[in-house]
């Protein structure tokens, strides 16, 4: 039970109302003062018929003006509110007293020490947290907030001590402890490139496998050439990230990039969003390719886009000069354009779905950004990194990944790669159930299997039924580039009978 008695400030008030729940038995918990002329009670539930009493007899106090019943008390807003921050803070923080011991810690500091709460209060800090000596620098004559580098383990943070002073009578102030934050040389550097007015390019993009490290040399590499860049690679590998990259990296990076995605384009719009749009004589919209102007065009999925927008494409490329929709006068571009496709262009060409043409005109210069499949290295490092992210901005303190989670991320195809992996974390994260680690259960990935795509838990068929599918996809997919039974059949390592008859089964001729 909680009363907030409104009320003069007068001496030897609350020794009065102290004196009636004393008449009452009542034993208090808790008294709050303020001096907004406000007075605080907490003490064990009554019921209706005593607080009835109770009430009136308050409200006849000299200097009392009101009392009701609130839900809660100062103090213990300012507690639980500061309990909710230390909790929500991405931030290992403890407080010491003036001897360097842990008074209050949060739970982000209980996992950075591995510890328990229990196994930590009332103790030194310097137990864990090498590098600097709390208890010395809290017995030097004036302490002043420090920074510097320390060390838990094998792992570097930097730490900032800040000293808590109170002020005594006399508007003294007496050093009550200090609170201490350590931060990861990781959470450093995003605070600090957050600060920064440009874009750091390729310093975005985590690099751990080998292979990423070859694409990333290469990419700076082109990142500096005006000249047309085609970057090809699976869905969700990142090749936006890339292109943006590629131009933060360049010299134009001071202007424009706009990422256009070609897939979401309708064909009836195509040719008015990029070069703009005349009627009458006058320019009603300007296209991408003229707001880009100095800076980067961004074409993603460029296999999707129309014949028509094309054709104009292709002579961009060639003399860097468009003319608008209904417009007769000719524009000249000042962009550099970058592609990117999850398609075989080549084979595309061939069946006349892409301009040969425009095809050569696009891949001056290119790369390939690898699976996540073939970066296994870098998928702990990229899990880490979307966890760390995602429990910062939803406040969620989940740090640790299970051991059993690290081996279904490792052994998980990942068919959507990177950003597969970065929305499953997402949903991981915002359905957080309590727990202080990543599971196999929060990430609840569908079953995936190469060369049959998404598999129900609930499949339906036998063995055979799903070899005979594996069978067939093979076929189909060899055939093209094995187009005689012989040829094929010493690809697999079999007879040209059983080849061909596998060929009859399935109704797999040349034309297909």
């Amino acid at each position: 039970m909680r009363l907030e008695v409104c009320c003069l400030d007068r001496v030897g008030l609350a020794k009065d109302i102290l004196m009636i729940l004393e008449g009452y038995g009542i034993n208090l918990i808790a008294i709050d003062a303020s001096n907004q002329g406000f007075l605080y009670l907490q003490f064990a539930e009554v019921n209706f018929d005593v607080l009835s009493e109770l009430l009136p007899l308050i409200r006849k106090v000299a200097g009392v003006h009101d009392v009701r019943t609130v839900s809660f008390m100062p103090s213990e807003q300012e507690h639980y509110a500061l309990k909710t921050l230390l909790k929500t803070l991405p931030d290992s923080v403890f407080s010491l007293d003036v001897k360097g011991r842990v008074r209050i810690v949060n739970e982000s500091a209980l996992m950075t020490v591995g510890m328990a709460e229990h196994e930590i209060i009332d103790e030194p800090l310097n137990h864990w947290v090498q590098g600097f000596n709390f208890s010395r620098w809290l017995s030097e004559g004036l302490v002043l907030a420090q920074a510097t580098r320390v060390s838990i383990g094998q792992n570097e943070y930097l730490a900032e001590m800040l000293p808590i002073y109170l002020p005594d009578e006399n508007e003294k102030s007496i050093l009550a402890g200090a609170v201490v934050s350590l931060k990861s040389p990781a959470r450093v550097g995003k605070q600090f490139n957050a600060l920064q007015s440009q874009t750091v390019g390729f310093e975005n993009v985590l690099v751990t496998s080998d292979k990423m490290k070859e694409v990333l040399v290469q990419a700076r590499r082109i990142a500096q050439l005006d000249a047309p860049l085609l970057i090809t690679g699976e869905t969700g590998t990142g090749k936006e990230l890339m292109a943006r990259a590629c131009h933060d990296a360049s010299m134009s990076r001071e202007h424009p990039f706009i990422a256009i995605n070609c897939a979401a384009l309708p064909d009836s719009a195509a040719e008015e969003e990029l070069f703009g749009f005349v009627s009458n004589g006058t320019v009603v919209k300007r296209g991408f390719f003229e707001e880009g102007k100095g800076g980067t065009v961004f074409l993603d999925e460029i296999a999707e886009m129309s014949k028509s927008a094309q054709v104009k494409l292709l002579r961009l490329l060639q003399d860097g000069t468009f003319r608008r929709l209904g417009g007769d006068n000719e524009v000249r571009a000042d962009v550099r354009i970058i592609c990117s496709t999850q398609k075989n262009l080549a084979e595309l060409c061939q069946t006349g779905e892409f301009r040969e043409d425009l095809f050569y005109r696009i891949h001056v210069l290119s790369f390939h950004m690898p699976s996540l499949r073939e970066r296994k290295v870098d998928v702990i490092p990229l899990t880490e990194m979307f966890l760390e992210h995602y429990s910062q901005q939803l406040s969620i303190p989940i740090r640790r990944i299970s051991a059993q989670c690290r081996e279904l991320l490792l052994n998980y195809a990942w068919p959507g790669n990177v950003r597969q992996l970065k929305n499953a974390i997402f949903r991981a994260v915002s359905m957080w159930d309590g727990s202080a680690e990543l599971s196999v259960e929060h990430l609840k990935l569908p079953s995936y299997a190469e060369g049959f795509g998404y598999f129900d838990h609930e499949f339906e068929g036998s063995l055979d039924q799903a070899m005979k599918q594996f069978e067939s996809s093979l076929l189909r997919r060899l055939y093209p580039a094995y187009p005689s039974t012989r040829q094929l059949a010493k690809k697999l390592g079999v007879s040209h009978t059983a080849i061909a008859n596998k060929l009859r089964e399935y109704k797999i001729s040349k034309q297909k």
